[in-house]
This record gives structure tokens, C-alpha cells and sequence, in this order.
């Protein structure tokens, strides 16, 4: 593509205004939890992105439960979605994902911006994800005044839930990947310098109730079943199943009573991250047999909830030609663009499931993500806008066909 034409493609994106965009964004506190904070936020993103052609809606979140401290199955909230369909009819279509949750709680400490530098800001969310969101928003508009926009239909999903795994958005992340020639999924880069993430394991949470007998600890001990013995066996059992392709971590143990007491109740939560699909399955049928062994040598029953959420996303030829492209773009807009494999997991794990080819680190330079120390560095703004602009151009043109 001739420079005249990147420059005409791109020469509009602001980054005066798309900072301003995002510190407004991030001085909304959206923990995945802060339902009211969710609401500012999808209005704040249902008037910006209204600016694009096509049809915005806030979508209710599907159902959700979890695994109290009881052992008792209690539903959890979540905000709604934003959802933009542009083009519906298009024969090429692509989906754009991003997420408005953080990982920050209204009651905690880390709520404000500020500079480290005339570069660089440190703020929650201004990485992961309200930078990523501005990205999208920019990407789009400079997108729209192009020629060709009109040979390419796109979807943009906003969910308000993907810091806990998206299972309040699981469906509706596969209903709109279904049919795409491509994702973009705006997720910070993976290294400060605009590495990409390439391919991805994947992860799964469960959560196992184990109820045991109680008796006391000095007279009867051996009428009772301990359940918090139990839950530790599986655990350090579930610890033993890790290998180079699966990763076991049990992470807690609620339950116990009293010191005298036999406990007859416990709730072990673990995650797994298993590196293939092979992996994943092969860990399904293990921990079915330890279930098994752990009720029979213990005398108790197991009940579980949970299981894989963000299935293994390896990188076929199909995905593997998006990653080209995407590179080829940068090299046109004299960025260098790289990829490594992660271990971490998002949206882009689940679109992938959905057989369809997906880059998912294409929001801002930055990192320190999850941590107080979170930072964006601030002219990856234009500069992934600018990207993301020109690979759509290049879909549109039918370069992924």
C-alpha cells in the first residue's frame, strides 16, 4: 500500500483525544464485581461507540454460579455487555473483542492516574483493558472513512466479565465468533515493545465439595470422616498430576471446625493449565479416577463444579496467516512486530475454540497488569489504532480469504 494512502488510512487518529477517552474511562472503577461502576461504563461505551455505523446494544449477562465456603451452589452478577453489529449482511465479517472489567475492586486502594513520565501512565485499566476499548473505538472510525470499508461487516463485543473467565459472556462470545474470516481480540501486548501473544494454554477452575461425618476428635475419632484430610489427599494428588504439558494448582481449602471436632466439611479449589487439548482431556479422566479413589479410601463424598473455561489455543496455518498479516501491517507503519507464546489465557482462547483464526494482543504497549504498578505507554495509542486499521483494510480487501 502507497504511504499516501496509510497516511489518508490513518492521518486522523488523534492521540490528544484518545487519552483523554481513556483517563475518563479508567476514573470509572470497574471491578468485575462493581455492578454500578459496570453500568457508567457500558453507557459511557454505548455513546462512544454509537458513533459507528450499525446497531449498539447492552446485552444481559447468562447465568452464573459459584461454590460458596458452605459447599452451597449461589448464583453470582455480572454487568451487561456492550455489543455493535456493523454490516450484518457482508460476505466477509470479523469480530472485535474487549473487555470493560478490571481487576480492581471499588474498595481498593489503587483507584487514581498519574505520570511516570511524559510517556508513560500508571493507572487501573489504562493497560488492561480501557486502553485496548479506546484502540478498538479509533481502529474503526479511521477504518470507516476508508474506501473499502464497505466490503467488510464487523462485530465489536465489549464483556463485562472476562477478568473472572468470561463465563457470563461464554455464549455470546461463540454466537458472534461463529462465521468470522477473522478476530482482533485487545488485550495489552505481551511485552512493552508490542510483542504478541502467539499460542496460549489453557485454563480451567473447579471447585470440589467434600462431605465427610462429624464426631469428637477425643472419644469417637474413628466414627468420624474427616473431610479436611480428604480435600488435602485429593490436593496433593491433583499437585502430582503436573508434567511439562499440565500445570496443577490447588489453591485452597475452606472448611474445619473446631479443634476437637472431626470435620465433615470441606471445599477444595484448584486451577489447571494445560498446555493442549490432549493435555486437557487426558486431565478429565485422571481426576474422574481420583475422585473415585479418594470417596472409596476416605469413606465421603465429592461433588464438583467448574471445570475448563479457556480452552488450549494453539496457532494453526489459518492463524498463523493473521499473525503474518498483522506483521506485514506493522512493517508498513515501520513497527516491528514479534510474537511469543504465553501462558496466560483471555477471550482469545474461547474464539479460537470456535475454529476461527485470532491475533489477541492487539491493544496498547504497557504491563505491570494486575498490579498497582499497571502502565500504559501512552503513543501506543495511535500507533495500535493506526495497525488495526490498516490490517482491516487489508481483510476488507480479502487478503485473509
Amino acid at each position: 500500500m502507497k504511504q499516501s494512502a496509510i497516511s489518508a488510512l490513518v492521518g486522523a487518529i488523534d492521540q490528544q483525544t484518545m487519552l483523554e477517552q481513556v483517563q475518563a474511562w479508567c476514573a470509572i472503577n470497574t471491578g468485575t464485581a462493581n455492578l454500578d461502576g459496570l453500568a457508567r461504563q457500558a453507557e459511557a461505551l454505548f455513546e462512544a461507540f454509537s458513533a459507528l455505523p450499525g446497531k449498539v446494544e447492552l446485552v444481559d449477562p447468562a447465568p452464573v454460579s459459584a461454590i460458596n465456603t458452605a459447599g452451597e451452589e449461589v448464583s453470582i452478577q455480572h454487568g451487561k455487555h456492550m455489543v455493535l453489529r456493523v454490516r450484518p449482511q457482508a460476505n466477509r465479517r470479523v469480530l472485535l473483542t474487549g473487555h470493560m472489567d478490571t481487576v480492581f475492586p471499588v474498595d481498593h486502594p489503587f483507584q487514581q492516574q498519574r505520570w511516570l513520565d511524559d510517556h508513560t501512565l500508571n493507572g487501573p485499566g489504562v493497560a488492561d483493558m480501557k486502553g485496548g476499548l479506546c484502540v478498538i473505538l479509533h481502529a474503526l472510525l479511521a477504518f470507516e472513512r476508508s474506501a473499502g470499508a464497505d466490503s467488510l461487516g464487523y462485530d465489536v463485543l465489549v464483556n463485562s466479565d472476562e477478568e473472572t473467565g468470561s463465563l457470563a459472556s461464554a455464549a455470546l462470545i461463540a454466537q458472534l465468533a461463529s462465521g468470522k474470516l477473522a478476530a482482533l481480540t485487545y488485550e495489552p501486548s505481551a511485552l512493552p515493545d508490542g510483542t504478541l501473544a502467539h499460542a496460549r494454554g489453557g485454563s480451567g477452575n473447579y471447585s470440589v465439595t467434600v462431605t465427610g461425618k462429624s464426631a469428637h476428635a477425643g472419644r469417637n475419632p474413628q466414627d468420624g470422616r474427616n473431610a479436611i484430610v480428604a480435600a488435602a489427599d485429593l490436593a496433593v494428588r491433583l499437585k502430582a498430576l503436573s508434567h511439562a504439558d499440565l500445570s496443577v494448582n490447588p489453591a485452597k481449602i475452606d472448611g474445619g471446625s473446631a479443634n476437637n471436632v472431626v470435620p465433615d466439611h470441606a471445599v477444595l479449589r484448584f486451577n489447571i493449565r494445560p498446555k493442549s487439548t490432549e493435555a486437557a482431556e487426558a486431565f478429565e479422566s485422571q481426576f474422574r479416577d481420583l475422585l473415585r479413589k479418594v470417596e472409596t479410601e476416605h469413606d465421603v463424598s465429592l461433588h464438583t463444579h467448574g471445570g475448563i473455561t479457556r480452552p488450549p489455543k494453539p496457532v494453526d496455518a489459518r492463524a498463523q496467516r493473521l499473525f503474518d498479516l498483522v506483521k506485514s501491517c506493522g512493517a508498513e507503519l515501520g513497527q516491528d512486530i514479534a510474537w511469543q507464546s504465553s501462558g496466560g489465557v483471555c477471550d482469545g482462547n474461547n474464539i479460537a475454540a470456535c475454529g476461527v483464526p485470532v491475533v489477541d494482543t492487539m491493544g496498547v504497549r504497557g504491563g505491570a497488569i494486575h498490579s498497582g504498578d499497571e502502565f500504559l505507554i501512552v503513543p501506543s495509542l495511535s500507533e495500535r489504532a493506526a495497525l488495526s486499521a490498516l490490517v482491516l483494510h487489508r481483510l476488507a480487501s480479502g487478503e485473509l480469504n
